[in-house]
């Protein structure tokens, strides 16, 4: 096979999150090529060429794959780069991602339980948050509001009819992008740094129905107040089956193509609206941390809780704490429960939200997870881990296991770092007694996973 060269072969399997084995005829080395499904038959072009690591660019898929059973919902699938499953049907998609978290697994524990890939409550308009990008969806082509075209860092696809979000987002999406292109105002161009419309932040909370605004802008224009009051009103005069919690206005000046405020002025209501996981209120802001599908971290959150037990003398470390919802949400089971989170702006909606729900067994501290735990006095009886994507920090682990608890409990985002780190659990003598795979994300590639690790277990 050579570099640059096109070639047509048939995916084998799908490793996570989106690597397709290709098989080439007559070529004994397969293939990744990336963005492709299960049984498709696909062109690529061949983009690196080494001993036992070839990979592609995919070009087109020539013939659907069988798991492909259903017309796509949405009419933005395909170009859009936020879903990747909508041509399988529901239970399809997550028998794969369950299959996908086996495979790397069973690489390090081969007879792990690992059966049941736990659906979401919801399957479409389950998303409470969303970040929207102003630009263009062609080179100079007019003013869109959208989400990145699949593989692009320009291209902005208007997502008029996105599925995964409710209709009242949809409705503050049109009127937002109708509203600025009227009065023809510019986005803000990555290259030139130039323009004024940057981000459509939107949160929504399922249990009340509330809603919060949050549009991006520069300050390349002056007294925009008119522009801007002129925006408020506009949304607030939209027929919405929820009700608008506030309308802010965020200026940014900085580089970075990412969501953040230098400013921020209050429109209309407040900055914040409350949200509800399995009894408890919890307070969100334009920047918590909070699962993007409630409904889902009411499932994964119950099997977390549900592993720990319910022995209301021990003391739980609940390390990577972010605002502190598996914290509270495990206090009526514990004595104690301590939570660790580097973030000092996610520790203080933590300390304010367990206030919120007269929480007096649960304690937020502030500072790296690897620091931390040489200052606390507590010795833990159960750890729970719910670390970012790249997983717990080797040292850190260490650290961690040397407490030598009865039980873990691994909440992972990223099977490959929970992959990872179980070989470091396993030096340790712990070994998974079981895990499950909660779909948190449907019709893109995430998946979570919850893995229960005890020392008891014999092997």
């Amino acid at each position: 096979m050579k570099k640059n060269e096109i070639y047509q072969g048939k995916v084998m399997k799908l490793k996570f999150p989106n690597k397709g084995v290709v098989e080439v005829e007559g070529e004994e080395d397969k293939v990744i090529v990336k963005n492709v499904l299960p049984g498709q038959v696909v062109s690529f072009r061949l983009t690196k060429n080494k001993t036992n690591k070839k990979e592609g660019r995919l070009i087109e898929v020539v013939e659907a794959s069988e798991v492909e059973n259903q017309v796509p919902p949405c009419p933005h699938f395909g170009e859009c780069g936020g879903c990747s499953y909508q041509s399988m049907s529901y239970d399809r998609q997550t028998e794969l991602k369950l299959s996908q978290v086996r495979e790397l697994l069973t690489n390090v524990v081969p007879d792990i339980k690992l059966d049941t890939c736990v659906e979401s409550p919801d399957i479409w308009e389950y998303r409470n948050k969303m970040e929207f990008s102003f630009g263009d969806e062609i080179k100079d082509g007019p003013l869109t509001l959208g989400l990145h075209k699949k593989g692009s860092f320009y291209d902005i696809v208007p997502v008029k009819e996105c599925r995964i979000v409710h209709e009242d987002i949809r409705k503050c999406l049109a009127t937002t992008l109708n509203y600025f292109a009227e009065k023809n105002i510019s986005y803000y161009h990555k290259m030139s740094h130039e323009g004024y419309l940057r981000h459509l932040l939107v949160r929504r909370s399922r249990k009340n129905q509330e809603i919060m605004l949050c549009l991006v802008t520069t300050s390349q224009i002056e007294d925009d107040d008119e522009l801007i009051s002129g925006y408020s009103k506009a949304i607030q005069e939209l027929d919405l089956q929820g009700s608008l919690a506030g309308i802010l206005h965020m200026t940014n000046d900085g580089l970075a193509d990412m969501v953040r405020a230098d400013k921020i002025d209050v429109l209309y209501g407040a900055d914040y609206f409350y949200e509800e996981i399995l009894g408890l209120k919890f307070k969100i802001t334009p920047f918590s941390f909070f699962q993007t599908n409630s409904y889902g971290a009411e499932k994964l959150y119950s099997i977390a809780r549900e592993y720990l037990g319910d022995e209301k003398k021990n003391v739980v470390f609940d390390l990577y704490s972010g605002t502190g919802t598996i914290s509270q949400i495990i206090a009526p089971v514990a004595g104690k429960v301590i939570g660790v989170e580097i973030v000092e702006e996610a520790v203080e909606a933590a300390k304010e939200n367990a206030k919120l729900n007269k929480l007096d067994n649960v304690e937020f501290i502030a500072d790296d997870v690897l620091k931390a735990l040489d200052n606390i006095a507590d010795k833990p009886d159960y750890i729970i881990l719910d670390p970012p994507r790249e997983g717990v920090h080797p040292k850190a682990l260490r650290k961690i296991l040397e407490y030598g608890v009865e039980k873990m409990i691994y909440i992972s985002c990223k099977p490959t770092s929970l992959a990872r780190d179980l070989e470091m659990f396993i030096e340790y003598g712990y070994y998974p007694e079981k895990a499950v795979c909660v779909d948190m994300f449907p019709w893109t590639r995430g998946v979570e996973t919850v893995c229960l690790l005890s020392r008891s277990v014999v092997k």
